[in-house]
């Protein structure tokens, strides 16, 4: 069973040989450790490769995102990095006021400049599931653009700015995603960050209201072209589940820690690929192997559905111990 195979099976909730490895790496990670990320994958290959897609130059991108000091992202937002590996802090936000919007811009450079002619060559003999990342998140864009602050008081006032800002924002993710469709790719990623630790950070009623038709656009579309669908968020999130299955996501990435497992796995196994995780709040930087062991087993319990279903990710942090992972993608080879 080659990489690929196994993944499809796996989204396709087909039993499979062992489940699909997904290793995330922060950047403090990859930046002091990266001999340790070399034995591990030695150990356990991924079965899941992004290719470097060539998305266009912003011309408003400045500095590194990861090293101490400020650097400028793709829409133009500043960020001040005080720790080495984080992305940092929100310096000043663009639209702090709303005159501004008016004469605001995305960085329709990068689709306009982009060119994945390389990445769809690197697709066509690698035997790993092929993963795209698109570049789409809409309400996490919108509040490095407003302010986190003013933008839950413009959610909650319903204010015709914050509309104008979700479309804007909406129409760039759309030209995003249709040129990833485009691609050889298997699978494209998207992401937005929903819940805190114990609740959403907007009702789940607005959150139908105001976002699950841009994400349903998002898979429409890439459904339309025999892509697989995955998305991430933080935090508590079990209340959007059934519509993420609904507009057709076939892996959620989440904090499945903060949540009931034993329910998410009798309401929604069988329906969504749980694309990990293992607790990386609390046993993956401060257990013990047994701690890390007993983790992987309880989701395997509660997550999988017909030996198949779910992936085997999790997210290495800066402050986890590389025999933590090991024994993270070692326990899942026994259960």
């Amino acid at each position: 069973m080659t990489s690929r195979e196994r993944v499809v099976r796996t989204l396709n909730f087909q039993p499979v040989d062992r489940p699909p490895r997904d290793l995330w790496t922060l950047p403090g990670v990859r930046h002091n450790r990266q001999h340790e990320i070399d034995h591990v994958l030695a150990l356990y290959p991924s079965d899941f490769i992004s290719p470097g897609a060539q998305w266009g130059n912003s011309r408003r991108a400045g500095g590194i995102s990861g090293e101490i000091g400020s650097w400028t992202d793709q829409w133009g937002t500043v960020r001040e990095t005080r720790t080495a590996g984080v992305t940092g802090k929100v310096v000043e936000a663009l639209l702090d006021d709303w005159a501004a919007l008016d004469s605001y811009q995305p960085p329709w450079e990068m689709v306009d400049g982009a060119d994945f002619s390389q990445f769809n060559r690197d697709c066509e003999d690698a035997d790993e599931f092929i993963f795209l990342g698109s570049h789409v998140d809409p309400f996490q864009r919108m509040q490095l653009l407003r302010g986190s602050e003013k933008l839950f008081i413009d959610l909650a006032y319903g204010t015709r700015e914050m509309y104008r800002l979700r479309e804007m924002v909406h129409d760039f993710s759309l030209r995003a995603i249709r040129l990833c469709a485009e691609t050889e790719c298997d699978g494209v990623r998207f992401a937005d960050d929903w819940g805190t630790q114990t609740s959403m950070l907007i009702s789940p009623a607005m959150w139908r209201e105001l976002f699950k038709p841009l994400y349903k656009e998002y898979c429409d579309i890439l459904k339309s072209k025999g892509k697989y669908v995955f998305f991430h968020s933080d935090g508590f999130i079990e209340p959007i589940y059934p519509e993420m299955i609904e507009i057709g996501i076939n892996a959620v990435n989440s904090q499945v820690f903060c949540m009931d497992m034993e329910k998410l796995g009798r309401d929604y196994a069988g329906k969504i690929v749980f694309w990990g995780e293992i607790d990386r709040q609390k046993v993956l930087p401060f257990g013990t192997t047994d701690d890390v062991r007993a983790a992987v087993q309880k989701a395997a319990r509660n997550l999988r559905y017909n030996n198949s279903g779910i992936i085997a990710q999790c997210e290495w942090g800066v402050n986890d111990p590389m025999e933590n992972i090991l024994a993270v993608f070692d326990e899942w080879e026994k259960v």
